[in-house]
């Protein structure tokens, strides 16, 4: 049996979620650098159709192929979905726009052309909107889709941004079954580069099958690989999502999400190595069983340096105090590989 296929065989036990289709599945604000600016941000997952290559199996750790809509939104649902977001914002003078869709904003099938146009095009006339950001897989930026972005939105910045999660295609196959190549992944950014706009790569650490020391390592070599095709790098923190393959690893105690500590050892690396690259992260639900954490002493402290450090990009602020957690992690980097990715303590 394929991994695709065990993927699909859980996601197709799930139940589905109902909801509205005129409104985002998820809309909040943020910061993020810009230019070297932190400046306020505005994320909205739009509510489309759903990602195609989740509903054919999918990533190993992806959930959000439940927030799908259940009955296809109208372009005027779509459009409706982006006027309820923009209210979050209403109090910024300025701010980016991130969008995604669980899936691929360039997905004509989950965005339809002439809604991506009245979206795109309200945001480039809307001048407190300083940067716009979209999430596709590659396979959708084609040199004619980015044209036509780059029309909608004139001259304002924009970014395209890709789950690339590894560099290795071994991992990328084997562990996350992601369904692209890092070859995919250098075509669309230089397309995408090619139109005007930037790039940004989101990396994943520590998916399934890979001790902790294997994914550190991983993620510093994918940022160094993928350098010179990406602007940015946001490293995300392999979570336990409901309905995923990674979750039935977890509750048969075969899968522990990443120490804290993993995480800033990999940005101290890879920021002295790539100084000039703007490298993030945003350790979702750290301190949790199902998120990345430490211990329960330290975890939240630690989230929040990676945090600081993410808008400012000083390393200093990474040097969070040590705690008696921190031997236990040098503990596991040591012995972690002899397990075969099995968990030595939770």
């Amino acid at each position: 049996m394929t991994l695709n296929k065990v993927v699909l065989d859980i996601r197709n036990r799930q139940k589905a979620k109902s909801s509205r289709p005129d409104e985002p599945c998820a809309m909040w604000t943020g910061a993020d650098l810009v230019d070297g600016k932190k400046v306020d941000t505005l994320t909205i997952i739009f509510s489309t159709s759903g990602c195609w290559w989740g509903k054919a199996g999918g990533c190993t750790m992806c959930g959000y192929v439940y927030d799908s809509a259940q009955v296809s939104p109208s372009d005027e649902d779509l459009f409706s979905q982006l006027g309820k977001a923009m209210r979050k914002a209403s109090g910024f003078s300025e701010f980016m726009v991130k969008i995604f869709t669980s899936g691929s904003f360039l997905d004509t099938r989950e965005i339809p052309l002439e809604v991506r146009h009245r979206i795109l095009e309200a945001l480039k006339s809307d001048s407190r909107v300083i940067k716009v950001l979209v999430e596709t897989r590659p396979e959708f930026v084609k040199e004619d889709a980015m044209i036509d972005c780059r029309n909608s939105m004139g001259d304002k910045p924009f970014e395209i941004a890709v789950g690339l999660e590894t560099s290795s295609d071994i991992v990328r196959k084997g562990s996350i079954n992601k369904g692209f190549t890092f070859d995919d992944f250098k075509w669309a950014a230089t397309i995408a580069r090619n139109s005007g706009a930037t790039v940004k790569a989101y990396l994943m650490l520590k998916p399934p099958f890979l001790s902790e020391k294997e994914a550190m390592d991983d993620m510093v070599n994918s940022i160094r690989e993928a350098a010179a095709y990406a602007d940015t790098f946001s490293i995300n923190l392999c979570n336990i999502q409901n309905g995923t393959f990674v979750e039935n690893l977890w509750q048969k105690g075969q899968y522990r999400p990443p120490w804290l500590w993993s995480i800033v050892e990999v940005l101290k690396k890879a920021k002295e190595e790539f100084p000039d690259k703007v490298i993030t992260s945003d350790p979702v639900g750290a301190g949790s069983k199902r998120g990345p954490h430490n211990c329960k002493e330290c975890s939240h402290d630690v989230a929040d340096s990676i945090r600081l450090f993410s808008v400012t990009q000083d390393i200093a602020c990474l040097n969070a105090p040590d705690c008696g957690c921190k031997g236990l992690w040098e503990s596991v980097l040591e012995l972690d590989d002899h397990t075969f990715g099995a968990p030595i303590t939770d």
